[in-house]
């Protein structure tokens, strides 16, 4: 059975014309009435049903689509292992992060580990935390870093590191000593607060933010490095995670004001896995130690 068929037929039968499906595929009109009708011939069946202009697809081609879409999955991700092998790599493992993590210390901890496992060919999948749990579960990644704790029964979790979170702010143009004092509820009242970027501690803060300063007007921004930017910008201040702000802070690019109002919160980052292996182990076991000693 060629490969070239299988394509044909599968956009054939999401596109039930042959003339969508050529351009689709970038092949002729006639190219394509040729596979389907070789591929009807090699399997003894026909696949579609012609009337006029029109095709739609027999109990016998909606069965074979699903076969024809899992034969060309196999197949890629055969040649993609192949591909892999021939370079050097004897296994892949796949991790899903938190863009949160992505900005902080997992591209230390990735060269690391690329140094000591030059055979492992990593794949990282940044996604939001409240997708990495079901990631894990179904076996799509290894291993998942998270800014939520895994509730699932099928999955385990570790909370590897945790973080205080800082009131931050541009850099204005005083220096430490001689600048007048910051006052942190003028500040928010005279800004933009951008919230929305951590899924774990809004709703408590804008709520204890609204009881102790009235008057905030919010600016939702969805990812941290966004929001981090955004204030470097001057285009409001927010709340982050320290981890995630401590090298612009040491830099000078950002501001962290004493903020007298209330504590804080701290949050959390979880390791989430469905069977620890070795990699898995090694992983979790060099953050701990790096943030728990």
């Amino acid at each position: 059975m060629d490969y070239q068929w299988l394509t044909t037929f599968i956009a054939a039968a999401e596109e039930l014309n042959f003339r969508k499906a050529s351009e689709r595929l970038s092949l002729s009109q006639p190219s394509v009435t040729v596979h389907i009708r070789l591929l009807e011939d090699y399997l003894n069946l026909q696949l579609f049903d012609r009337m006029k202009n029109r095709v739609t697809l027999t109990d016998a081609g909606k069965l074979f689509y699903v076969h024809a879409v899992q034969l060309i999955q196999d197949m890629e991700s055969t040649i993609e292992s192949m591909h892999s092998f021939a370079q050097g790599y004897r296994r892949t493992w796949k991790i899903a992060i938190s863009p949160l993590m992505a900005e902080t210390m997992l591209p230390y901890f990735l060269r690391t580990f690329q140094r000591k496992h030059p055979d492992v060919e990593l794949s990282i999948q940044v996604e939001e935390s409240e997708a990495i749990e079901g990631l894990v579960d179904s076996g799509d990644v290894h291993l998942g870093i998270s800014a939520l704790h895994a509730v699932g029964r099928n999955v385990e979790t570790k909370r590897i590191y945790e973080d205080p979170v800082v009131f931050v702010m541009p850099v204005d143009s005083y220096d430490e000593e001689s600048g007048p004092p910051i006052d942190v509820a003028e500040v928010l009242k005279m800004n933009y607060l951008l919230v929305g970027h951590h899924p774990v501690f809004w709703n408590e803060l804008l709520h204890q933010l609204k009881e102790n300063i009235p008057g905030i007007r919010t600016m939702k921004v969805t990812q941290a490095h966004i929001a981090k930017r955004f204030i470097q910008e001057g285009l409001g201040v927010s709340f982050l995670p320290l981890s995630i702000v401590r090298r612009e802070l040491i830099e000078g690019r950002l501001m962290q004001p004493h903020f007298p109002h209330f504590e804080l919160p701290k949050v959390s980052t979880y390791a989430v896995w469905k069977r620890k292996g070795e990699l898995e182990e090694e992983f979790i076991q060099h953050i701990s130690q790096y943030y728990f000693g």
